[in-house]
């Protein structure tokens, strides 16, 4: 119990601190930035024929621009806005998020999902926000969220 309680709150300092010096370090995510990561990570799921909800967000969580391709469910949006909520709460990958919790090293986010697919997207070295897929499984998801993410920094 007290393990978990010493892991939230090193994840929330962790988070507190991380999300401070990337406002600091980076610039923000730009529209011009989403409107490449989006292009890219669409060029990678039609590649594969997935149909896949996409959400670029800011470091905060809030969408800069989200794109439902053609047969992906309703339900893919909400999973993708999890993911994100995941990324930008931790600064970790969805699917690492999701070992940690699995393994008692960190704390839940409330709302957040533990499956891959949410990646942080890094520039200059600092977060400035996130990229998350969801439509595919897991790993797929992961794929077409890296291709966004190249296309900014990472």
């Amino acid at each position: 119990m007290l393990k978990k309680f010493l892991s939230s709150i090193v994840l929330m300092c962790s988070a507190a601190f991380a999300g401070f010096t990337s406002a600091q370090d980076a610039p923000a995510l730009t529209l011009e930035m989403a409107e490449r990561a989006m292009a890219a990570a669409i060029a990678e799921s039609r590649a594969n024929n997935w149909n896949l909800t996409i959400v670029i967000a800011d470091a905060a969580g809030v969408p800069v621009m989200v794109h439902r391709m053609d047969g992906a469910s309703a339900r893919t949006f909400d999973i993708a806005m999890a993911k994100a909520r995941v990324v930008t709460a931790t600064g970790l990958t969805s699917g690492e998020y999701g070992r940690r919790l699995q393994a008692g090293e960190i704390a839940e986010v409330e709302n957040g999902v533990t499956f891959a697919g949410g990646v942080p997207v890094m520039l200059n070295g600092g977060r400035i926000g996130a990229i998350t897929s969801s439509g595919a499984r897991g790993i797929e998801d992961e794929q077409v969220s890296l291709a966004g993410a190249a296309a900014i920094g990472n």
